[in-house]
């Protein structure tokens, strides 16, 4: 029996994880709490944790997850940005969902945009009121229009072939293009400059933090549609509101937001919001915010749920080779270049 600390448990990560895991001997301790230094204490008598986005997983509590014998982390997500990889290299193994469902994310990315750029939930709003004008509900055809597509893995080329549906031209950006794939590649200027939609759909890295800041709204077409559905720190929030406010940015579609760990995931209605740049951005018309949710469909949830628990069993099981597991040794985490048949370390 493997023990495992499921931190930040939501009811509907249960039912999968309760399928796939405990009829093949993994024991699941739900806790709702996130993981950090203060809460670390409760893997006490687990061989691994099991945690998402927002569970801070450090240097300090690397350590002492290691000190209370923890010995693997699995992540059940494919961001890893949370994460100290560089730490735990020697210390714990570091698994993740690198794919679970891209459908869900590249669809949801499009509902946002199809909501904002014909102000569906206006209209919504309205006609619950018995309100039937049309007034301030003029949006614009997809077809013709040029989106940029930030990111080019399995989400962005799912959402690009969704877009080519729409008849909308697709210019892209990536540091890894990806080869015969009939995609335009450009700069990011060229990018910002051409696009009438930009789409987010890249890692959170040193690299990529505040990609979309002041100098980049900037370049971009006046009346620009931004959608980030990826990771909220791409996004300089503070640039954006000051690109909103200047009638620069035509809207913005927020799945994530940089500072979201505090507040996404949990129902604040009754509460008053200390985030004031998260409260400005909600209220302005024509920004929409959803909380972290592109990815929840019921069957990114299974696989969500199957993929780590073959990455826990696979790495307590067969020598402990696991193909996805997050490796500092090469130092290219992710592509690293020796052949998954052995341990990291």
């Amino acid at each position: 029996m493997i023990h495992v600390a499921f931190y930040d448990a939501k009811p509907y990560d249960k039912p999968s994880f309760e399928r796939y895991g405990e009829v093949r001997g993994l024991r699941f301790k739900y806790l709702e709490t996130k993981l950090n230094e203060d809460t670390a204490e409760l893997a006490k008598g687990c061989e691994a944790v099991c945690v998402f986005v927002n569970d801070t997983v450090n240097a300090a509590v690397i350590d002492r997850l290691q000190a209370l014998g923890v010995r693997l982390i699995a992540l059940r997500s494919a961001g890893y940005n949370n994460v100290d990889v560089k730490h735990a290299y020697k210390k714990i193994h570091v698994v993740h969902v690198p794919a679970y469902s891209p459908y869900a994310v590249a669809e949801h990315t499009m509902a946002l945009l199809l909501t904002s750029v014909r102000r569906i939930h206006k209209a919504y709003n309205r006609t619950r009121e018995f309100n039937f004008s049309l007034s301030g509900l003029t949006g614009f055809d997809f077809h013709g229009k040029t989106v940029g597509v930030i990111g080019t893995g399995k989400i962005g080329r799912i959402f690009i072939n969704i877009c080519r549906g729409f008849g909308m031209k697709v210019v892209a950006y990536d540091p890894f293009p990806a080869p015969d794939s009939g995609i335009e590649y450009v700069t990011p200027d060229e990018l910002y400059a051409r696009s009438d939609v930009i789409s987010l759909h890249c890692p959170l890295t040193e690299d990529s933090r505040h990609m979309i800041d002041e100098k980049a709204i900037s370049k971009m077409k006046k009346g620009a549609v931004i959608v980030n559905t990826s990771r909220g720190a791409l996004i300089d929030a503070e640039a954006l509101l000051k690109g909103i406010k200047e009638r620069k940015i035509g809207a913005a579609c927020l799945d994530v937001y940089e500072e979201e760990a505090d507040v996404f995931f949990e129902d604040r209605s009754g509460h008053i919001l200390d985030d004031d740049l998260l409260s400005r951005l909600i209220s302005m018309p024509n920004v929409i915010v959803t909380s972290h949710q592109a990815f929840l469909t019921e069957e990114a949830l299974s696989n969500i749920a199957e993929t780590t628990v073959n990455n826990i069993l696979s790495c307590f099981e067969n020598g402990g080779a696991c193909d996805n597991e997050l490796c500092y040794r090469c130092g290219n985490i992710e592509r690293c270049k020796k052949e998954r048949k052995e341990k990291c370390f």
